[in-house]
């Protein structure tokens, strides 16, 4: 299963390295968001801290709803969509293929974003480094699950573009939420203990959209 899982993976790594479309794009929108709003506050100030949160996760949320585009867009193209239903391997392995791929590619987008906000906005990340990994990472699991099974199903429709964020954006309020007062309390520097409980419903939202779409890709993709 692990191997099958992989192969998925590896040929979106391929298939972004020779073409940089996810990358590209998804860097560009989040350097822009950083820039502009740099332009907006003044660096190191107070009412950066306040904002830093809602601008990280704007970053992070819209470069990811591209990266997700892209990802099942290029399935479509070709064909591709059907070589991968055609193949011996259950559903839910190319399901569990794509949202590991995504992943990969929202965190590589987040990495970079951390560095030209921490560089733009003059705020030192190391004090908090780790916490905020975890709670990048949980949040990234939690948008990437319940994306890419949002993005299967709209690359059928004429209004892709416009589809997946209205049907996404809903149902990732929890997530979104919990990421952005998780950040805030670390810039803010409060106790970990403050952050456990935003956490813990973290872990739980990001266990629940993965079984669900596990569950429902098959008849998703089908259609």
């Amino acid at each position: 299963m692990i191997k099958k899982i992989w192969a998925i993976v590896k040929k979106d790594i391929i298939s972004e390295l020779r073409s940089k479309e996810i990358l590209t794009s998804m860097i560009i929108f989040s350097m822009l968001v950083v820039v502009i709003f740099n332009f907006t506050f003044e660096p190191g100030s107070e009412i950066v801290k306040a904002a830093a949160p809602g601008i990280l996760w704007v970053a992070f949320t819209f470069a990811g709803i591209l990266g997700l585009n892209h990802s099942m867009v290029s399935e479509k193209e070709n064909s591709c969509i059907s070589g991968l239903i055609l193949s011996p391997v259950d559903r839910g392995i190319i399901y569990l293929g794509k949202m590991l791929g995504n992943i990969i590619f929202m965190l590589i987008i987040e990495l970079v974003s951390l560095i030209f906000f921490a560089v733009f906005f003059n705020i030192s990340l190391l004090p908090f480094l780790i916490p905020l990994v975890i709670v990048v990472l949980l949040a990234t699991i939690g948008f990437a699950s319940v994306g890419t099974l949002f993005a299967a199903m709209s690359i059928n429709t004429r209004t892709r573009e416009v589809m997946l964020p209205i049907l996404l954006f809903p149902v990732m309020v929890p997530v979104i939420v919990g990421a952005v007062k998780s950040t805030e309390f670390l810039f803010k520097d409060k106790p970990i203990s403050d952050i456990l409980n935003w956490i813990k419903m973290l872990g739980a939202f990001d266990i629940i959209f993965i079984v669900i779409s596990y569950l429902v890709f098959e008849y998703v993709i089908e259609e």
